[in-house]
């Protein structure tokens, strides 16, 4: 069950960061803290509002664990890497907590949510003070003010299905694109994956607290907005709303500003949000439709609830609504079972539907998941070399598909420094597809008219027209 934060316990925890930027006030310079986000956009923007919180302490931030007084790593649980890195920067940090005893050490994010690894840093990283869960996250400020009062260990991991926590002050990351979460928590269970075990059940935010903070956003200076949830297709269901309600509304604030979303799940993109997308004029013209596999056999091993053709009928009506969409999607290689006639069929898809890029990874298994109990034999040396293949028959797609833009011009948002050339701005089209130019640095954060002279396997080239 959903819990929603009371305005009372928002005002409470206020007075702790009150309280703590008392006990700070006397020092000869600010504290610094040091925030290291792991993961997803998701994290990212749980990052943001732990810096909003760190900022209402009176704290200042640094790029670096060394010298801080307090350091939070914010965790990613999707990939066994993402954990990886954590547990080996948490290991070098024994020897900054020895230089600094009086250092806050804290762990939160998805991994915390998982015993096992609550158990693994309370027995290997005790230099570690406190590690709280994605659903405690609004309760920063009475943790840390804990730590400077107390400095007993703490582990704050509910058993909750979430929470909806409104009000955190939010120190973004950057003052043009703007990631602002319309719900959390997920209901799909794919048998790879962990989010809904880490992240609680689907629960949206009110449609009305979601405008004010776009509202909000753009009165601070964004042109780029972001809607985030692990799958925004089905936001509203308990609410009696919908997304395409939700975009339709965002869309008739005034500006000029563009709507992006992450993730979509295929069995949610009916007619009626693809119909809403292609009638918003400021909502992206991209479809980051994830589709993992191209085998019926390995989508039901998966439980993504649909199979290919409905897939590709998906697909076929963007492209009636929306003719100049951007198509990318996410394939998983190698998933347990999986046979080399299996993978034929993603890359018959692939060729089929001629993604405009693709992210891909190789199968990593996560303890919890149903898939963690499935028969894997293939080798990680055959999945390899499936992996190779793919990338080699996307490379070839994925040129084509940008070749398409060469001689077009498009309106294109200035988003800051060209990554092909420090010389030259880079943006996003109404694809979400880059494009390098070159201009005035007082161009970034401003709308321009580009013409696309040169397509690369991975941007576009252009001059502004």
């Amino acid at each position: 069950m959903t819990t929603r934060i009371s305005p009372e316990e928002m005002a409470r925890q206020r007075s702790f960061s009150e309280k703590i930027s008392r006990i700070y006030e006397n020092r000869s310079s600010p504290p610094l803290a040091h925030v290291h986000t792991f993961g997803c956009q998701q994290n990212v923007s749980d990052g943001e509002k732990i810096k909003g919180m760190l900022a209402q302490m009176g704290c200042g931030f640094s790029q670096s664990p060394e010298g801080a007084d307090i350091v939070i790593f914010n965790t990613c649980a999707v990939r066994e890497n993402a954990e990886d890195r954590v547990f080996g920067n948490l290991g070098a940090l024994k020897h900054e907590k020895a230089k600094n005893p009086d250092m806050i050490i804290a762990v939160c994010g998805c991994m915390t949510e998982q015993k096992h690894i609550v158990e693994r840093i309370k027995k290997s990283f005790p230099h570690v003070d406190l590690v709280f869960g994605t659903n405690a996250l609004y309760t920063l400020p009475e943790l840390i003010y804990g730590q400077l009062t107390d400095r007993k260990r703490v582990f704050s991991v509910s058993e909750s299905d979430g929470v909806i926590a409104e009000g955190l002050p939010i120190l973004r990351e950057n003052s043009i694109s703007a990631s602002i979460p319309i719900m959390y928590g997920c209901n799909n269970f794919c048998s790879y994956c962990i989010v809904p075990y880490v992240r609680g059940r689907e629960r949206s935010r009110e449609k009305s607290d979601i405008i004010a903070e776009v509202k909000q956003a753009l009165k601070d200076g964004a042109k780029d907005v972001w809607l985030l949830g692990q799958n925004v297709n089905s936001y509203g269901k308990e609410l009696g709303t919908s997304f395409s309600e939700l975009l339709r509304e965002i869309n008739d604030i005034s500006g000029e500003f563009r709507i992006s979303y992450m993730s979509s799940h295929p069995k949610d993109a009916t007619k009626e949000l693809i119909d809403a997308i292609a009638e918003c004029e400021k909502v992206t013209r991209h479809f980051h439709l994830p589709v993992q596999s191209g085998s019926d056999r390995i989508l039901k091993l998966m439980n993504r609830h649909y199979d290919r053709a409905h897939y590709l009928e998906t697909v076929g009506y963007i492209r009636s609504k929306i003719p100049d969409c951007a198509l990318t999607s996410d394939i998983i290689v190698g998933f347990p079972g999986e046979t080399y006639e299996d993978f034929k069929d993603t890359l018959s898809l692939i060729e089929q539907v001629r993604f405009d890029s693709l992210y891909t990874f190789i199968f990593s298994l996560r303890k919890g998941t149903k898939a963690e109990k499935m028969p894997d034999p293939v080798s990680a040396e055959e999945k390899g070399k499936w992996f190779r293949e793919l990338l080699s028959v996307q490379e070839e797609i994925g040129m084509n598909m940008y070749e398409k833009y060469v001689g077009k011009t498009l309106r294109v948002l200035c988003m800051g420094q060209g990554r092909t050339d420090g010389t030259l701005l880079t943006g996003k089209t109404p694809q979400n597809v880059i494009v390098d130019f070159a201009g005035e640095k007082d161009l970034i954060g401003k709308f321009v008219n580009v013409k696309i002279e040169k397509a690369l396997n991975w941007a576009l080239l252009g001059t502004i027209d």
